[in-house]
């Protein structure tokens, strides 16, 4: 599911969990559990088997499983998500295909993202949902005042698109991805671990600010929308559409 190998102390997960790595909420609970395993090493770098780094939450298991499954999902989406964003240790995307919606704040709680092709975007409108409090402030803290139109517009941007707001730092050609990115996992452990885990801390101050300010209030409501009869089918029929239905 997280595939892990060892690069002279940089550890590299893998998401490799069916044809395009969507969530699930067995992924996103060994997102932590995987975190916690390489918690030695000096940083991490996070990238996707297949032609996708992820295309987003698995929607058909949201639909087939009702609000019991969401219930359970919406929090495991959370966790694994102030997981990634808060590890200590330098993190770096190697984006190696679409990174969607979900996939898309996987990649924005990195600390530095790479990109090789594919598209990235915010599908979350388009698809009847809403944001939880987590993944939205990660993405505002990502990309600041082009948030409202990635969400509002819930559309794809390419790797250049992505770069010229700060989504993306670099683009890399397929074949060097990987190596780039553990080229920038190395370079951002010359810093002190103790140093980086604390500028990394006072940077993300607003964002987790906001977050326990907004999540009493704002959580509920998302968990009632994603769990309403209407959502449901909603859901079916952007599902129908993507496959041409």
């Amino acid at each position: 599911m997280i595939e892990t190998a060892d690069h002279d102390g940089i550890a590299v997960l893998t998401l490799n969990h069916g044809p395009v790595n969507a969530l699930d909420l067995e992924l996103l609970t060994a997102v932590p559990d995987t975190l916690a395993a390489v918690a030695d090493a000096r940083a991490v770098v996070l990238t996707g088997s297949g032609r996708s780094f992820s295309a987003g939450v698995d929607l058909k298991r949201i639909v087939d499983g009702g609000p019991p499954y969401v219930e359970k999902f919406l929090p495991a989406l959370s966790l694994a998500m102030l997981g990634l964003f808060g590890h200590p240790k330098p993190v770096v995307a190697a984006v190696n295909g679409h990174a969607l919606a979900g996939g898309c704040v996987l990649a924005a709680a990195c600390d530095i993202r790479l990109m090789s092709h594919g598209t990235i975007g915010l599908a979350e409108l388009a698809a009847g949902v809403p944001f939880p409090t987590v993944p939205l402030e990660i993405m505002r803290h990502a990309v600041g005042p082009a948030l409202d139109a990635m969400v509002l517009g819930a559309g794809r941007l390419s790797p250049h698109q992505a770069a010229s707001i700060g989504l993306v730092h670099e683009i890399v050609e397929p074949d060097a991805l990987l190596t780039a990115a553990l080229r920038r996992a190395d370079g951002l452990c010359a810093a002190p671990p103790d140093v980086y885990a604390f500028s990394k801390h006072q940077l993300h101050r607003p964002a987790r600010e906001h977050i326990a300010a907004a999540r009493p209030s704002e959580d509920p409501q998302v968990l009632e929308l994603w769990s309403a009869g209407r959502t449901a089918r909603i859901l079916r029929d952007y599902l129908a559409s993507l496959r041409g239905d």
